[in-house]
């Protein structure tokens, strides 16, 4: 028997790999399904299977694309509703992989579709589950994601979570591993820890949500209090994994269509494309096309262009480091964006010969930084509402990027203002999208808050 854990840190997500004697089951598949058919193939072994947890909101799934290239059956659990052929597992069928068993345990709160995977090894022995969003490490999945107007609300789900971790995951052995679908990063829950893999023993001594004397109205208030909303893409990821999307080949094969200047240029202006730079945030800083929106492969790319983009099928024209093309398309069709009429070829450079119009934009180091706020200069702080409860400069006004439109009557039109966040990544992004707005007398503060407290100047918390 193997098992073995594909994550991906853009998305803190966990794909799962079993092969017993021949024979594969993939468990939560990302889009592209090279990884998983090469795994197979050096195992000369064949995907029977492809379990999903559950319609997965912050990503789309390979399972359909995996299911068409393979005849691998897709398995969901009780109560889901998928448009397309798919095997509705009753809560403890039990599954035959090679040598082994998966036994699919129903554990509705996170979603009412929301299944855990037990997998047995060779000898009948209970050896791991693959609890999706149901149970993280540290943490449990969101209960806020399948509500419904005048049906089901966050306060009933976490209920049934409860009751679903209660009955069916801690009666399991304390050696049982957990294999989550996510760590940490990931919107998908509110503290998870950064390990990706644990005892289920652990969890029951380290995770708030499996205490043992925690009552049912205890757990409903802590895994509902502090709940931040959605990002906007989470609905629209759902529909695709539950009604199909199109052929991740033929994503790529569209969003790699070279651009040269002038049929770019044409593009940006004759369709509502979004011009998205993915490059790193210093060649955005000394030269970028005006109006794009700067959100770069180097950082946590997919989840915030989900979260600011927000409409899966908005148009983008893509501005990238020659030979990250296909690594750009690959990563936004993970989170459902398969749009992208194309890349400007050449790149900036062929822009700028092209004698086409660039912008920049301005950044300071810490130290500078320093001397520009002797004169009381506007400051705001992107980063989230936990990392300003930590530390922030006393006169930094929150301004959280993933809300970042709600606050944009707050920055002055007459004077320069300072953004930052953490290190360098996130203010640059909210410096573009503000640019995007006419909001031109932005300066990025380089580093971050990493490099203001470097520099020392004095923060508060």
């Amino acid at each position: 028997m193997k098992v073995e854990q594909i994550y991906t840190g853009c998305l803190s997500q966990g794909a799962y790999y079993i092969e017993s004697n021949g024979e594969v089951a993939i468990i939560d598949p990302l889009r592209e399904t090279k990884p998983y058919l090469d795994r197979a193939k050096n195992d000369n072994a064949t995907i029977k299977y492809i379990f999903e947890t559950h319609f997965h909101a912050d990503f789309v799934s390979g399972h359909i694309t995996l299911a068409q290239q393979t005849g691998a059956e897709i398995v969901y659990g009780p109560l889901a509703n998928p448009t397309f052929k798919t095997l509705i597992a009753k809560d403890g069928e039990v599954f035959k992989l090679g040598n082994v068993t998966i036994t699919a345990l129903h554990t509705p709160g996170h979603t009412m579709e929301s299944t855990t995977y037990l997998l047995k090894d060779e000898s009948g022995k209970d050896y791991a589950i693959f609890s999706g969003d149901t149970l993280f490490l540290g943490d449990v999945g969101r209960p806020d994601l399948a509500q419904k107007a005048n049906e089901m609300t966050q306060e009933d789900l976490a209920g049934i979570l409860f009751d679903s971790l209660r009955d069916k995951i801690m009666p399991l052995a304390d050696d049982v591993i957990v294999y989550p679908a996510h760590g940490a990063g990931s919107a998908c829950g509110k503290n998870m820890m950064k390990e990706t893999v644990d005892t289920l023993g652990n969890q029951k001594r380290m995770n708030y949500a499996l205490r043992e004397n925690m009552t049912r109205n205890e757990f409903i208030k802590e895994v509902t209090d502090g709940l931040a909303p959605p990002p906007l893409y989470f609905p629209m990821n759902v529909k695709l994994n539950r009604e199909g999307y199109t052929n991740f080949n033929e994503v790529v094969a569209q969003g790699t269509t070279p651009l040269n200047p002038e049929v770019f240029e044409r593009l940006a202006n004759e369709t509502d494309a979004v011009i998205l730079d993915v490059r790193h945030q210093k060649d955005y800083i000394n030269a970028h096309i005006p109006r794009s929106i700067f959100i770069g492969l180097d950082g946590g790319f997919a989840p915030w262009v989900g979260a600011l983009l927000a409409n899966v099928e908005q148009k983008i024209l893509l501005v990238v480091s020659p030979g990250r093309e296909e690594e750009a398309i690959t990563r936004l069709s993970r989170v459902g964006f398969d749009s992208t009429l194309g890349f400007l070829n050449g790149g900036i450079e062929a822009w700028k010969e092209a004698g086409k119009e660039i912008d920049t934009l301005e950044s300071v180091e810490a130290e500078t930084f320093k001397e520009k706020l002797e004169s009381n200069v506007p400051v705001f702080d992107v980063r989230n509402d936990g990392e300003y409860a930590g530390a922030h400069l006393p006169m930094a006004k929150l301004t959280p990027l993933g809300f970042l439109n709600d606050y944009l009557n707050d920055f002055p039109e007459d004077e320069k203002c300072y953004i930052h966040c953490a290190g360098g990544y996130r203010s640059v992004i909210a410096a573009s999208i503000l640019k995007s707005r006419g909001i031109h007398n932005v300066v990025d503060v380089a580093g971050g808050f990493a490099a203001i407290k470097n520099a020392g100047i004095p923060v508060e918390s």
